[in-house]
């Protein structure tokens, strides 16, 4: 007897529809087989399904069974195959009897005692259901939350094979799963650190706030405990609150991954993702034989903190150069080509030399200039331009440090960058840059003119500097956000001066 049913494969982090074909045959001996370019979890789910289907009470065919999972030619990985595979196999054998099942989209793996454990991507593949027009999914129960998201979708949550058996016979019922966005943004939406843990460092402070104000790329250079990684991981509290939209593209990479927390349905705070320096070029960008995101990719929509910026290995940095203008990862493979988001801001930070304390007040540097310079050019130009602002971290004063005057915390700062963020979306509404980070050329002419003082002040410092003429462009963007900050529609002097005090790393190199 021949069933059909419906589960969804996953290809990078898109979803792609499967048909599960189980034949069971009437006659002969011989091993089940499964078809249609299974990896080898597919493939050893069949001895999954036969004990999970046997200590479930159920009749197992003592004849063979052909599993063809559709399209052919779409390689099929993991696990969540399992739990159509052995409902599949009981509607063959004629255990299962019951109304149509085309209206359903099933996933999930099994335990060998018939338990039904959850699977990576859930998200994704919710979101490919409903887009491909089914209504009702079957998943595990841990998943349900996750699924639930799609708002198009009747989601059922099953812990075992036997009550999806029971529930799909119409002996059982299951409620739906609903999930509820407003409260878990509500819930989750808070951040455990606060700017107000930072002492000093107000120059910093103004500098990140313009990154955040602009989605700006930043360079913090300063020596060893001054506060880099301190404010790094406090930049995405000042950042605007996540949309619906950028919640589900962030959650949905993390899902396929299998880095949400358990009875985590969404992110709703901005990821921060700080990569160790000995990490490779595809843990960063994102490879692997079934290839799956890295670190720019889980970091979309929020902050990449690559710390110790110098040693990370050259080629490896190099490999950030074109996600960071395209804000998109491609991975090419023989047979195909998978396209990763990865819309992130910047944040590196470096010691000033080899023992970090060059133009430190508080110790002696030891560095030959040699080896300053050596060490500063390790960072290629091309990799410099692309980054908005460079910024001095001195070392922290310890009047400061023990100073207990009331910080400005991440609230204040948070409102002064959704207000310039508005200003953005008005100016470019219409095309596809949101910040002023990522206008085109076009834009940039049209709403980054500069009077006939920024002009010569502008040309000046190209000259004195050596700037390209994407730092050109970089500057112009920052004076952009700078003015908007200052609530001012014109780029004034002012303005430029502040931009082009940003280029500080040009200047050593």
């Amino acid at each position: 007897m021949l069933a059909r049913l419906h589960s969804v494969t996953l290809e990078g982090i898109e979803g792609i529809i499967c048909e599960v074909e189980v034949d069971v045959a009437r006659g002969g001996l011989e091993k089940s087989i499964v078809v249609g370019l299974p990896d080898a979890a597919v493939k050893e789910s069949l001895e999954r399904v036969h004990s999970a289907i046997v200590n479930c009470g159920f009749r197992f065919p003592k004849t063979q069974s052909l599993i063809n999972l559709a399209p052919a030619d779409v390689k099929k990985a993991g696990p969540a195959f399992d739990l159509p595979i052995a409902l599949g196999t009981l509607i063959g054998e004629g255990v299962l009897a019951g109304p149509s099942f085309k209206e359903y989209v099933i996933v999930g793996e099994l335990a060998l005692d018939g338990r039904v454990r959850p699977v990576n991507g859930v998200l994704s593949m919710a979101m490919t259901a409903a887009a491909s027009g089914f209504t009702r999914m079957i998943v595990p129960l841990e998943n349900a939350k996750e699924a639930a998201v799609v708002q198009e979708m009747e989601v059922f949550g099953v812990g075992s094979l036997s009550q999806a058996v029971g529930f799909l016979s119409g002996q059982l019922l299951l409620d739906t799963t609903v999930t509820n966005i407003e409260e878990l943004f509500g819930v989750a939406s808070h951040y455990d650190v606060d700017f107000a843990d930072v002492k000093g460092q107000e120059s910093v402070k103004r500098a990140l706030t313009i990154a955040a104000a602009g989605a700006h790329n930043i360079m913090m250079i300063g020596p060893p405990g001054a506060g880099k990684t301190m404010l790094a991981q406090r930049l995405a509290t000042i950042l605007p609150p996540l949309s619906l939209e950028e919640s589900l593209e962030t959650t949905r990479i993390y899902s396929a991954v299998g880095l949400l927390k358990k009875d985590q349905a969404l992110l709703a705070t901005r990821p921060v993702r700080a990569p160790h320096h000995s990490a490779s070029g595809p843990a960063l960008i994102g490879g692997g034989s079934s290839p799956r995101p890295g670190e720019l990719s889980l970091a979309h929509y929020g902050i990449l903190f690559l710390d110790e910026f110098v040693e990370f290995p050259r080629h490896v940095l190099e490999m950030i150069r074109q996600p960071l203008e395209d804000g998109f990862v491609i991975v090419s493979r023989a047979k195909r080509t998978i396209q990763f988001p990865a819309q992130f801001m910047l944040v590196a930070a470096m010691n000033p030399c080899p023992c970090g304390y060059f133009g430190s007040s508080l110790r002696a540097c030891k560095c030959s200039p040699g080896q300053i310079a050596r060490y500063v050019a390790k960072v290629s130009g091309p990799l410099v331009d692309r980054i908005d602002i460079h910024i001095d971290v001195p070392a922290v004063a310890f009047s400061k440090l023990r100073s207990q005057a009331r910080q400005i915390d991440s609230d204040s700062l948070r409102a002064t960058v959704v207000a310039a963020r508005a200003v953005q979306t008005r100016r470019l509404a219409g095309g596809k840059a949101r910040t002023n980070a990522h206008m085109s050329h076009q834009q940039l002419e049209k709403f980054c003119k500069i009077d006939a003082t920024g002009e010569l002040m502008l040309k000046e410092a190209m000259m004195e500097l050596g700037l390209s003429a994407r730092a050109h462009d970089k500057i112009c963007k920052v004076a952009r956000t700078i003015a908007d900050l200052d609530g001012s529609e014109e780029i004034r002097g002012e303005h430029l001066a502040e931009a082009i005090g940003y280029r500080k790393l040009d200047r050593k190199l």
